[in-house]
C-alpha cells in the first residue's frame, strides 16, 4: 500500500479525508500538534474504518520535529497538506500568527518533501484566493484578486511557493486544491468537526440550533445578492474528502499534464446565507435564532466554482445536495451534545 502522510489529520476536513483514502486502499500517518484538532477524530476514523491511525504531536514550523517524522518514515510516498489556520476573522485580528503558523509549516513540509525525495504533494488551499471575483462561475484561470484576509492572503502565498518550488524540481508533483465552503459531517455522524465555537456558519447554525449560542447573526443584509447576504458555494466534506484521495492518486499515475495543477472544488451553485438557513430549517423542522448585522470584515460578496476541471480530469462528482450537507451536519451536532452530557463531571 502507498503510505500517505496527512498533515492536520486530526482536523475536520484532514480527519474526514483520511477515511477516505483509507477505504481506497492507502495506509495514512497523521501529523498535528492538536492546536486545533482533536484525538477523537482518530477514534472515530478507526470505528468507521477498522483501522488505527498514528498521529505524531508535531508542530510542523519546527523542522528538527518534522525532519523526525519521515525519518521513522522513509516509504512515504505522497503528502496532502491541511494544518493551517483557517478562521477569516482570526486572521484579520491576528495576521501574524497566520503568516507564522501557514506559511513556516508549509516551508518545513516542502523541505522534508525535497530532502527525503517525496515527490506528490496535494496543498489545501481556498476559494479565498479569488477575493471579489468578477465572473461567476469562477475558473481556475481566474486572475486573482487582492485577497480581503491575512488568511486567504496566506493561500496565495501558499500556492506561489508550490509554484516556484515545481519550477525548478520537475520531478515533483502538486496540486492544488481550492475548495469553496466545507460542511457537513460523515454520514455515521462518528465524526464531524469537533471545535467547540467555529466560526463557520454551518456550525454556526446548528450550535445556535442546540443552545450552544443564544442567536446567530446573519452579517449583512445590503449585498447585491437575491436577498442581501453573501453567496457561497457550500460543498459536503466527504465530497470534498473524496477530491483530495482522487488528486493524489492522479499524480500517483502520471496522468497530470504539467507537474502544478489546479482545481476547484465547489458543487457549481451558489446559495445564500438565508437560504442556508432555509434549508436548515426544513431539514431539522427547528426555527432558528438569528438576526441581521452589517458586514464583517474578510468576506467577499459571492463566489462558486466552476468545477468542470475536476471532474473531467479527476473522474470527481459530488455525491451530497444541500439537504443531506445540513442533515449530517445537524445530526453531529446532537452527538456531539451527547458526548458533552455523558463526559464526566469535572472534580
Amino acid at each position: 500500500m502507498n503510505k500517505i502522510l496527512v498533515t492536520g489529520g486530526c482536523g475536520y476536513i484532514g480527519g474526514h479525508t483520511i477515511v477516505d483514502l483509507l477505504q481506497n486502499g492507502f495506509e495514512v500517518i497523521s501529523v498535528d500538534n492538536l492546536s486545533r484538532g482533536s484525538l477523537k477524530m482518530l477514534d472515530g476514523i478507526e470505528k468507521i474504518t477498522g483501522k488505527k491511525v498514528k498521529n505524531y504531536k508535531v508542530d510542523l514550523c519546527d523542522l528538527d520535529d518534522t525532519e523526525a517524522v519521515f525519518l521513522e518514515n522513509p516509504d512515504i510516498v505522497g503528502i496532502i497538506h491541511f494544518a493551517a489556520y483557517k478562521s477569516v476573522p482570526e486572521s484579520v485580528k491576528e495576521p501574524l500568527m497566520y503568516f507564522h503558523n501557514n506559511i513556516n509549516s508549509l516551508l518545513n513540509i516542502m523541505q522534508c518533501a525535497e530532502d527525503f525525495d517525496v515527490d506528490n504533494f496535494v496543498f489545501s488551499s481556498s476559494c479565498s484566493v479569488y477575493g471579489n471575483a468578477t465572473n461567476l462561475p469562477v475558473a481556475e484561470d481566474a486572475p486573482l484578486a487582492e485577497p480581503e484576509s491575512p488568511y486567504a492572503r496566506t493561500k496565495q502565498m501558499g500556492e506561489a511557493i508550490c509554484r516556484d518550488f515545481t519550477n525548478i524540481h520537475k520531478d515533483f508533483n502538486t496540486i492544488l486544491l481550492r475548495y469553496f465552503n466545507p460542511v457537513g459531517a460523515h454520514p455515521s455522524a462518528l465524526i464531524g468537526e469537533f471545535q467547540d465555537l467555529s466560526e463557520s456558519v454551518v456550525p454556526v447554525i446548528t450550535q445556535t440550533a442546540i443552545g450552544k449560542r443564544q442567536e446567530m447573526t446573519v452579517f449583512g443584509s445590503d449585498y447585491p445578492t437575491r436577498d442581501g447576504s453573501c453567496v457561497r458555494d457550500y460543498i459536503h466534506v466527504m465530497d470534498i474528502a473524496n477530491a483530495h484521495t482522487r488528486a493524489l492518486q492522479y499524480i500517483i499515475d502520471d496522468r497530470n499534464k504539467s507537474n502544478c495543477e489546479v482545481f476547484n472544488l465547489g458543487t457549481g451553485n451558489g446559495v445564500t446565507v438565508l437560504e442556508l438557513i432555509d434549508a436548515f430549517e426544513r431539514v431539522s423542522g427547528e426555527k432558528l435564532n438569528y438576526k441581521v448585522g452589517g458586514r464583517r470584515d474578510g468576506d467577499v460578496v459571492a463566489v462558486y466554482a466552476d468545477n468542470n476541471r475536476a471532474r473531467t480530469l479527476l473522474g470527481w462528482e459530488t455525491q451530497y445536495g444541500l439537504d443531506a450537507m445540513m442533515d449530517t451536519a445537524w445530526r453531529w451536532e446532537k452527538v456531539v451534545a451527547e458526548m458533552k452530557k455523558q463526559a464526566p463531571k469535572a472534580v
